[in-house]
Order: structure tokens, then sequence, then C-alpha cells
């Protein structure tokens, strides 16, 4: 999902496939009856070259994310980054206040002396770094989503229950209509819907 899904007021691209009636694709949603047929789907369709795609399942399946080639994510850099901010700006806060904002002797040390900062340095870093996590984790998982396309297929919400699904976005580079359909067949899948926003 892009940016726009989220604001309505921002403009979207001009849609790259349409339908008969003119109505944009958002791209082709196949269903799995087993983990593994899914999971072999998975490998297919990594190997084909597709980036924009994903796989829904009732329950996790273990080592769908290395069948989906994903890759490490970059959610412990950004939180490490969020902690030294936070240590960081706790330091000159706390340098501020007690060396030019007010300065006051305490127990005879220097204005600046960082030692008395290391509590309130420690306890912003974790409040930026848990800051950090939770709006990086929202951001990196597209949330929240009010609205997807696949909501509109009945087909789709049975894989909250006993179904498995992989759907591939039109807005990939590789996407076709035609060549991605007889991708799913050939991968295993039950039953092959095109999917409108």
């Amino acid at each position: 999902m892009a940016i726009y899904d989220y604001f309505p007021f921002i403009p979207r691209p001009p849609a790259k496939f349409v339908t008969e009636k003119g109505v944009e694709v958002y791209g082709v949603m196949a269903e799995f009856e087993t983990p593994s047929g899914v999971f072999r789907a998975a490998e297919k369709v990594r190997d084909a070259g597709f980036k924009k795609w994903d796989v829904y399942s009732p329950f996790p399946i273990h080592g769908i994310e290395d069948a989906m080639g994903f890759s490490r994510t970059k959610l412990p850099l950004l939180v490490a980054c969020g902690a030294f901010t936070g240590t960081f700006l706790a330091w000159l806060m706390q340098w501020w206040m007690t060396s030019k904002d007010y300065p006051l002797v305490v127990q005879g040390k220097p204005y600046s002396a960082w030692e008395p900062f290391v509590p309130i340095m420690f306890e912003i870093s974790i409040l930026l770094a848990a800051f950090t996590s939770l709006g990086a984790m929202l951001a990196m998982n597209g949330l929240p989503m009010f609205y997807h396309p696949l909501f509109k297929k009945d087909r789709f919400l049975r894989v909250s229950q006993d179904r498995f699904a992989i759907a591939i976005e039109a807005a990939d580079p590789r996407f076709d209509p035609a060549a991605t359909r007889k991708l799913l067949a050939d991968a295993g899948a039950h039953a092959i819907e095109l999917v409108e926003i």
C-alpha cells in the first residue's frame, strides 16, 4: 500500500491496469488449501522476481519469510537511533538546565558533570526507543489499515479460518494479468481471482 491509500487528498498515479468496466486493478489473488501448497507457491512467486506481493494465512507458517525472500528488518537500527537520540537529548537538556539556564552547584561538582545525568539519560533513551519501535513498526507494516481491496473478496474472508492466499499487486513491475494468473495456476492455486480497487 502506498501513501495515497492512507490519505485520500493525495492524488493517485494513473492506473496501470483497468478492467473492461474501467475499474482499477489491485492485483491477482490465488487461494490455496494447504500450508505446504502456499509455501511452495510462495517460493515460485519469489523465484519469478515479484516484489509487491504477500501471503495470507490463518496461522503463522514456519519458514514462510524465507520462502518469500524477506531480508532482515531495519527496525533494530531505527530503535538504536531513537535510543541514542534520546540519550543525547537528555544530556543536552540537563546540561542546558544545570550550566546555562539555572546554574546551581550540587555536591561541589562542576556545572556540566555528566554523572548525575545518567538516570534521566537512561529513561529518555528507553522512552524514545519505545516510541520509535512502535511508530516504525506501524509504518513498516502499513498500519493502521482501515480498508484493503482484498476485503471485498468472499474467498479472502476464509483466510481467517481455513484457507491460504497469495496476492500479487498490479503495482509490481513484473505484473501482467495473464502471466501472473498462469504462474499461480502452475503453482497449484485452487482458485484465482482478479482484485479490483
